[in-house]
């Protein structure tokens, strides 16, 4: 059970780890909120889709993906139009001078949707926790896969929270803003760049 515990923590940590689009908006939600209790419904919005595309990896959803050519296409067709206006969006709401106070503060409603977008509209996402972490599982019965499972939970929960309090601390500390304008421009680029990767794959798969 160690084992399958050890498996989930390292495979989630690292799939979590790089810049992207979930990760970003956190840190920022974080930097420029007054209070960083502020930030908690992204955190915890974000939190929990992970927590729902974990579950239905392990629950096997990674098979129907898998074996699913039209569905495969038809996600990465939609997240690549997504991963465009993402990275449009992301990158028109680079602050201006003026530091963490010129970014934009989402209230609560507006933290929800735009955490759940990034979160279950993000092929990249989904990519991780239904091809990953559910092909991943497939190794794994009962129990042990229970803990697999909670082990990707925990490392998700944890690494939000971590996050929004990094970005709480880069707001206290950025004055001018060019850190938060940079973070946001840099997201942009990769959004950008996985969207093409993404449109070239699709294309690989389908020409002759």
């Amino acid at each position: 059970m160690m084992k399958a515990f050890l498996h989930g923590l390292i495979l989630a940590f690292g799939l979590i780890l790089p810049l992207g689009m979930q990760n970003v908006f956190i840190l920022t939600q974080g930097a420029v909120q007054r209070r960083w209790r502020h930030a908690l419904p992204a955190v915890l919005t974000a939190s929990l889709c992970d927590t729902l595309l974990i579950f239905l990896a392990v629950l096997g959803v990674s098979l129907v993906w898998l074996g699913s050519a039209w569905l495969k296409t038809a996600v990465m067709g939609a997240g690549i139009l997504f991963l465009l206006y993402m990275g449009w969006s992301t990158w028109k709401s680079a602050p201006a001078a003026g530091g963490s106070e010129a970014a934009e503060r989402f209230p609560p409603r507006k933290q929800i949707a735009f955490a759940a977008s990034v979160s279950l509209l993000n092929p990249h996402a989904i990519f991780d926790t239904i091809g990953v972490i559910g092909t991943g599982s497939l190794r794994y019965t009962g129990m042990e896969k229970a803990i697999f499972a909670a082990a990707c939970i925990v490392v998700s929960w944890i690494w939000f929270v971590g996050l929004s309090l990094a970005g709480r601390m880069v707001g206290r500390f950025d004055g001018s803003g060019g850190g938060l304008r940079w973070m946001n421009r840099i997201s942009a680029l990769l959004i950008w760049g996985v969207g093409g990767y993404m449109l070239m794959k699709l294309f690989r798969d389908w020409l002759p």
